[in-house]
């Protein structure tokens, strides 16, 4: 299978933990391509019989799709905590490195590294990683979802490179306390004080990117 397939896969695992409606749009957003490269690649997969897609544009993973995507999502993640921890990359740089070891990776050596990293639970983005993790339903709210007043810490985000070099250059991590003071007509950024202190303007499409732990009461 190309990587190209592959990385699509993951998109859709990931959406479909994410409990998002998965959409060509959706898809094209996160991969950075066209929505007629999106519907060609979903035309494809389900030939393989990997992806299901409706006439309504309902789009799942069949149950091998499923299979094969968690494998490719564990393979990915695993790598980019060794990548982060033990070679130093960045969040944000990470995500190519990862991309690119993944698609070479047996499975005898995914888990000779499992145990070399002692079997971690989450990615460098909060991701969990399956087998490892015994967390199944992910409780998380989308930032953008949040109401004006509630404050939630972020608990993951979107692998998307572009939003990632966006995420660093605001100075947000995993774990910083965001809360909502307002939201900019029109689609416009919502503006939060993160931890109590700076206030940071957060454009609403960067912010269906980022998932936070339930708000606070």
């Amino acid at each position: 299978m190309s990587p190209s397939k592959e990385n699509y896969l993951k998109i859709i695992f990931e959406l479909e933990y994410d409990h998002r409606k998965i959409i060509n749009k959706n898809i094209a957003d996160i991969m950075g391509v066209s929505a007629p490269s999106v519907s060609e690649m979903l035309a494809a997969l389900v030939k393989d019989k990997l992806v299901e897609h409706s006439p309504y544009n309902q789009i799942t993973l069949t149950a091998e799709g499923h299979k094969l995507a968690k494998e490719l999502v564990k393979k990915h993640r695993l790598w980019e905590v060794f990548l982060v921890d033990d070679l130093g990359y960045t969040i944000s740089d990470v995500h190519q490195a990862a991309d690119t070891l993944e698609h070479a990776t047996s499975g005898d050596l995914i888990d000779r590294l499992n145990k070399f990293l002692d079997y971690p639970t989450h990615c460098p983005h909060g991701g969990i990683i399956p087998d490892n993790s015994p967390e199944q339903n992910d409780n998380a709210v989308m930032l953008a979802d949040l109401k004006d007043g509630q404050t939630a810490t972020i608990k993951r985000v979107i692998d998307n490179h572009e939003f990632l070099n966006y995420f660093a250059e605001l100075h947000l991590e995993l774990g910083d306390q965001l809360k909502i003071d307002s939201r900019a007509p029109f689609d416009g950024p919502l503006t939060v004080t993160k931890n109590g202190q700076e206030e940071l303007q957060i454009g609403l499409n960067a912010a269906t990117f980022i998932f936070m732990n339930p708000p606070e009461p």
